[in-house]
């Protein structure tokens, strides 16, 4: 394993991690995240207009998507509504990032030690 990876991998919160890519696991979670990409806040109403769940299964959604740290909500007078969060989808890049450098690394040292033989 190189160095910088290496350091960068004692500094991986897994728990995190493991949370935001057990949030992505779901089709109806994805497909409110692509609904959200635009930036543009959207209520539970426009978000389950076109998903074959109920508005309480959305909300549900919404919130482990929430918890993840992928949408934040914002008041807009009575009515709530959600926005993706960029920030957060950059550091699940950032992790896959670090951990296809550990699996390069891993190859190339086997792909040495083959090759000794």
């Amino acid at each position: 394993m190189s160095k910088t990876t290496s350091d960068s991998s004692n500094k991986i919160d897994t728990r995190r991690h493991a949370m935001m890519f057990a949030a992505l696991g779901d089709d109806t979670r994805l497909k409110i995240l692509v609904k959200l990409r635009s930036g543009v806040p959207q209520s539970i109403k426009q978000l389950s207009a076109d998903l074959p769940v109920t508005r309480q299964a959305v909300t549900r959604h919404l919130r482990v998507l929430e918890e993840a740290n992928f949408v934040s909500q914002e008041a807009h007078g009575r009515e709530r509504r959600f926005v993706a969060r960029s920030e957060a989808i950059s550091e699940g890049h950032e992790f896959l990032d670090i951990v296809a450098g550990q699996w390069e690394d891993a190859l190339m040292r086997l792909k040495s030690f083959s090759e000794r033989k």
